[in-house]
């Protein structure tokens, strides 16, 4: 799904005003019904999690930790079962899943004899069971199931989709009969940095040269794309020649502007690849 910067925006814009929840997906994909559900799901997590950097400073000053400490303490104080936490993240405008991690480090501080180290909130956050308290663990559970756009739920989704993107590209070149070279080929060979796949033999993409093809499983705006340019796709230029990038997902037409210099972008598999030829004597 290709969209011009002005339809993204009216998109983006439809966001402003709604929470990070799965009706307000809902009532997107009402507002947009041409637009498919996963390039709705992607552009809005990611104008939502441009929101949380955005503010995320704010909720990171002691005053607002205590702050929110004691109104999850008393909270839960009064009805344990309520879902407290979740009604704080959603009051304040904060990501669950995020806002889960604040409580927990806040609640470990005053109940462990050392500060709680960064890998063992991440284990409570992936398995909340492990939290030393049951009514700390619910409410943590509650936060992490229910935020669709942070948490190691999010991240194990997002990495299984990213995977099966790049499997679907792997079919596709076979079935094409290329040949090429994979990440981890290529990291075997001792390159650190490279796209999902080398082709061996160059091919063309409408008048195109193309060395090496890279998934992405998202949609393409303005701000994860010049990321990527500026810490991925001018390197494998610089290494590899020009190439190809998939954003499944889609992407903001005025951003395939590199086509020149050797940075293609489409929105699935090209259909009209032209592989070299071999004459017979």
């Amino acid at each position: 799904m290709i969209l011009t910067k002005a339809q993204y925006d009216e998109i983006a814009q439809c966001l402003v005003s709604v929470p990070p929840t799965r009706q307000s997906l809902r009532k997107l994909k009402q507002r947009f019904p041409s637009q498919s559900q996963a390039t709705l799901l992607s552009i809005f997590s990611q104008e939502y999690q441009k929101h949380i950097k955005r503010t995320h400073a704010k909720h990171h000053t002691s005053e607002a930790i205590e702050s929110y400490y004691q109104r999850y303490l008393n909270g839960v104080g009064r009805n344990g079962t309520a879902p407290v936490l979740l009604e704080l993240a959603n009051e304040v405008d904060y990501a669950p899943s995020l806002m889960a991690r604040i409580i927990l480090e806040r609640f470990l501080q005053e109940h462990e004899e050392t500060p709680p180290s960064k890998s063992v909130i991440n284990s409570m956050l992936r398995d909340p069971s492990q939290i030393p308290d049951g009514v700390l663990a619910n409410q943590v559970y509650q936060c992490i199931v229910n935020d669709c756009c942070y948490g190691p739920l999010v991240d194990c989704i997002k990495h299984a989709i990213g995977h099966e993107h790049e499997v679907l590209l792997r079919d596709m070149l076979l079935e094409k009969n290329l040949s090429f070279l994979d990440e981890d080929q290529l990291r075997a060979k001792g390159y650190d940095k490279t796209p999902d796949f080398i082709l061996q033999v160059p091919v063309a993409v409408e008048g195109h040269i193309i060395h090496w093809i890279e998934s992405k499983a998202s949609f393409g705006d303005e701000c994860s794309h010049h990321a990527y340019l500026h810490d991925q796709f001018w390197s494998y230029w610089n290494r590899f020649g020009p190439g190809l990038v998939i954003y499944w997902y889609g992407f903001i037409q005025e951003l395939d502007c590199n086509r020149e210099r050797g940075i293609l972008l489409k929105a699935c598999f090209p259909t009209d690849i032209v592989t070299l030829c071999h004459s017979v004597a």
